[in-house]
């Protein structure tokens, strides 16, 4: 049954159109009744053969018939409602590249079993937590270098993580720069509704520079956070400030997770398990009504 408290109409504004379609009916209903003034020129038993008549053989006449229908009309497209629907949520397309320090420094053996291996354990809990996230994977030391493009190929990701290591650059450095760069290259191929860079480092020697491309990166909507492994706190800190992203030590990888996963919901093309509510269009159950009734108007002399 109809719920009487519930009941509205989700474009309301149309029935501001049912008085003009009313007074509408009503002029031509008198425009039809006056025109033709032919009993002057025509004799008066002649002139009921030659005119059509308003009414059908039925005596019935065509005015309320198109008020009606026009009432019906204008009802339908204001919507009426009085139901719900569940629907299940959708994400949008979200985009995240993870930025991987291999500077020297992550050999430091301070964080058990050390740096760069925490740093992989990070990433690989990063990446189940990406759910239907493209990933992408840049790594740096002295130049940067693109490990994967984006890809919803998590499982290839957590594969090539073993092998890396301080010892597979070709040479030594800690620029970070350059790999925002790339990583905001990558994202920009992308072209996600969100997107966002996570760095795992243990510090930088580039700190002017790198935050310079992480404001840049902001301003283009791509947010920089930083996981860190080191003792640098106060300079990643910055760093994330300055990209408009969250800085967590690596003790605090979960609130990081939660922050990254935090991307608006949307239409996208990946559900969630996610439901949401919607009023129910109920207009449609008017069309037969309304199809019923302009086949009644299609009456030769009517209109």
């Amino acid at each position: 049954m109809i719920s009487l408290h519930a009941f509205h109409f989700l474009r309301p504004f149309w029935l501001a159109a049912l008085p003009p379609l009313w007074a509408l009916v009503y002029w031509l209903h008198r425009r039809h009744k006056n025109e033709g003034n032919w009993s002057g020129l025509i004799d008066a038993d002649l002139l009921p053969v030659l005119r059509l008549d308003e009414k059908n053989a039925a005596g019935m006449r065509p005015w309320p018939v198109l008020s009606l229908l026009w009432t019906l009309a204008v009802l339908a497209l204001a919507g009426p409602s009085w139901e719900k629907d569940q629907a299940a949520a959708y994400r949008a397309q979200v985009d995240w590249v993870f930025v991987l320090d291999l500077s020297p420094s992550m050999k430091t053996a301070d964080i058990k079993p050390s740096r760069i291996a925490r740093a992989r354990y990070a990433l690989d809990d990063l990446l189940d937590a990406a759910r239907d996230a493209r990933v992408g994977l840049v790594v740096f030391s002295d130049e940067p270098y693109t490990v994967v493009p984006l890809t919803k190929d998590v499982a290839t990701v957590k594969a090539l993580l073993p092998p890396l290591s301080p010892d597979i650059m070709p040479s030594a450095g800690d620029n970070l720069a350059p790999a925002l760069e790339q990583a905001g290259k990558l994202l920009q191929a992308g072209a996600a509704k969100s997107q966002r860079i996570a760095v795992l480092t243990d510090g930088i020697d580039d700190p002017a520079a790198a935050l310079s491309v992480a404001a840049g990166l902001k301003s283009r909507g791509i947010t920089v956070s930083v996981i860190g492994m080191g003792n640098a706190v106060d300079q990643l800190k910055q760093l994330a400030n300055t990209g408009g992203g969250k800085y967590a030590d690596i003790s605090q990888l979960g609130s990081l997770v939660d922050y990254l996963q935090s991307a608006p919901l949307a239409s996208g093309d990946a559900a969630l398990g996610i439901e949401v509510s919607h009023w129910r269009d109920e207009g449609v159950w008017l069309l037969p009504l309304l199809l019923l009734l302009a086949g009644m108007l299609a009456r030769r002399g009517w209109l």
